[in-house]
């Protein structure tokens, strides 16, 4: 029951989220920060997210402190580590004391040296080629046992849904942002030809000519000029009555 609570009460908060940060960068530094506070539960964590592209390109995305950043950075600058591992075999690895733990040996020194000495790295799902990883920090050893891992696996379960839709709605944002630059320039176009043709006494045909050459003369684009001419004569940009979904 207590698990079903949490997983409910996370999932709203991950949905708090997405309403509120449209911007998917934006999302991601709010969701590190909601990842750290959620999970430290037994002792102070720190969050990292790291993104994959392509192969050899990480970097972190968000962090809830500028010490997951260092580990981060410093993780990619050796090409190996508990991150990066979890990226590259997309299971979660735990490194239940960094003093003693014998994997990526130069990286666990300087890390050792920063005073953390835990990491726990969960693999977030995404679509297509893209990787991300959710990198947590803790100064203390042996600070993920097994209930903690249970909850971090969860919580990055519901952490990847969302950054799923996130990128979804950022997507169609951009989309529908495009449609709209498009037929503001269909506007532009439209009525700079009806302002020649009107001007000129000339028919459609040869006021869009008109247009053409006044742009290749110029060395502008064809929305560009329209636009021009249509704010000269109105005294202000033009706006499309179009609608888009």
């Amino acid at each position: 029951m207590d698990d079903l609570r949490s997983a409910t009460a996370t999932a709203a908060q991950l949905q708090d989220l997405l309403i509120h940060h449209e911007d998917v960068l934006e999302f991601l530094q709010q969701l590190a920060r909601l990842s750290a506070s959620s999970l430290s539960s037994m002792g102070t964590v720190y969050c990292g997210i790291t993104l994959q592209r392509s192969r050899g390109h990480n970097y972190t995305v968000a962090s809830s402190e500028s010490a997951a950043l260092e580990m981060d950075e410093m993780q990619y600058a050796f090409d190996d580590g508990p991150c990066l591992h979890a990226l590259r075999v997309h299971e979660a690895v735990d490194v239940a004391d960094t003093s003693a733990d014998q994997r990526w040996p130069e990286y666990m020194r300087h890390v050792v040296a920063q005073g953390v000495r835990s990491i726990y790295a969960v693999p977030l799902r995404l679509e297509g080629h893209a990787r991300a990883a959710l990198n947590l920090y803790s100064r203390s050893a042996m600070t993920f046992d097994e209930d903690f891992k249970r909850v971090a696996r969860t919580y990055a379960e519901e952490a990847s849904m969302a950054l799923r839709l996130a990128v979804r709605m950022s997507q169609r944002a951009a989309t529908v942002e495009d449609l709209q630059s498009v037929l503001q320039s269909r506007t532009d176009i439209d009525l700079a030809i009806g302002i020649i043709m009107g001007q000129n006494r000339c028919s459609q045909s040869e006021a869009f000519d008109t247009l053409k050459r006044a742009s290749n003369s110029r060395n502008l684009k064809l929305k560009v000029l329209a636009g021009e001419i249509v704010a000269k004569l109105n005294g202000a940009p033009s706006e499309t009555h179009f609608q888009t979904p």
